[in-house]
């Protein structure tokens, strides 16, 4: 309730957003205290099957902090919608939401987010937006992203020695090849349909799907020969867990294996 006076009297409202990983098993100590700290969490949900959804009330419930679930707003996915502008779009509604829930539950605010705040999410972006209608006091905890997962399982350093190491998304990956990238990760997969590239046939690749969920699948070696078991393990991974979110690192042959 302090909080809520503390607003009234033109002071900022407390938001934490906190990175779990891919659920309870990778909330950090950190993290843990930061949750704790909270009176509400805030949740999007896709639906009401939403399968994510009760990973993130399986953390609310580990640390006593009730989760107030929203409907996500619907964003243009169709291929002729001009991407950028959806985008912004499905931004501006999701602000929206956030803005009304903060008017019905007064206190300190939880934000969760898969992964890491900092690495291809849209937590931070959003409050931003909600910081030019209202004051905002934004904390931010890190969590174990996807990258780092991919990296553990497969035992790997993502770059060569001194060498660069180019995060992009899948949509613009023949851009970076484009570029002459040649260690790539690659994340937010609808289709694997650029591996197709002959191009890419010699080259090597550590795949993940869902790591840390029960469906998590893993696939390794040259892409010309794995391709076709890329497929089936993605399907496995929803077939296990409902839901699909892989990524992998893609590495040219040495310049003396070309």
């Amino acid at each position: 309730m302090a909080e809520a006076v503390a607003e009234a009297m033109g002071g900022a409202r407390r938001v934490v957003v906190v990175g779990i990983g891919m659920g309870p098993q990778h909330v950090t100590v950190e993290a843990a205290v930061a949750i704790g700290s909270v009176d509400v969490v805030l949740a999007f949900a896709k639906g009401p099957d939403d399968p994510l959804l009760e990973v993130r009330r399986a953390v609310c419930t580990t640390y006593g902090v009730p989760l107030v679930v929203l409907e996500d707003p619907p964003r243009a996915r169709h291929d002729d919608v001009d991407y950028d502008a959806a985008v912004d779009a499905w931004h501006a509604a999701r602000a929206e939401a956030w803005e009304a829930a903060l008017a019905g539950h007064p206190g300190d605010l939880g934000l969760l987010v898969w992964g890491d705040p900092g690495l291809y999410d849209s937590t931070l972006r959003l409050l931003d937006r909600l910081q030019e209608r209202r004051p905002l006091a934004v904390e931010v905890v890190p969590g174990i992203s996807s990258l780092s997962l991919l990296a553990a399982r497969h035992r790997l350093v993502l770059h060569d020695v001194g060498a660069p190491l180019h995060v992009t998304t899948a949509r613009r990956l023949p851009e970076a090849l484009a570029e002459g990238q040649r260690n790539v990760v690659v994340v937010l997969n609808r289709r694997l349909d650029a591996l197709a590239d002959p191009a890419l046939a010699d080259w090597s690749i550590w795949w993940g799907a869902n790591l840390g969920a029960p469906g998590e699948q893993l696939v390794a070696g040259r892409v010309g020969d794995v391709l076709a078991d890329l497929e089936v393990a993605r399907e496995a991974a929803r077939t296990v867990d409902g839901w699909v979110l892989d990524l992998h690192l893609l590495r040219a042959p040495a310049p003396d294996a070309a």
